[in-house]
């Protein structure tokens, strides 16, 4: 797996709003963890709600800062810009990937 490429096209889906496309990165039981808006989603279903709502509804685009890849994970950092009241934020985003996909995935706002 090319951890880089990936991530990539992960943003790439990401900014284009695809919602079945940025779902195919994703492990059908995969946890997306954001303490900054404190909840785990769970799943499809989960992570579904999580895009539409903080990536569609506030028309965020994600730019990449920093990414350090190791064996079987990466930690990511990003600049968030969008329709949310800072206009522009910092994240990042810890991943855990298995058979070729996300399989966990911390996320948090960095102020």
């Amino acid at each position: 797996m090319n951890i880089e490429k990936f991530i990539n096209d992960w943003i790439v889906v990401s900014n284009s709003y695809d919602t079945e496309k940025y779902l195919e990165f994703y492990l059908e039981d995969a946890i997306l963890d954001d303490p900054s808006v404190g909840r785990k989603f769970i799943g499809h279903d989960g992570i579904k709600d999580y895009f539409e709502s903080y990536f569609i509804g506030y028309q965020t685009q994600t730019e990449l800062r920093k990414l350090e890849i190791k064996e079987n994970s990466a930690y990511l950092e990003v600049e968030f810009t969008g329709d949310f009241p800072e206009g522009k934020i910092g994240g990042s985003f810890d991943f855990i990937f298995k058979n070729d996909k996300i399989a966990f995935v911390k996320a948090d706002l960095i102020h």
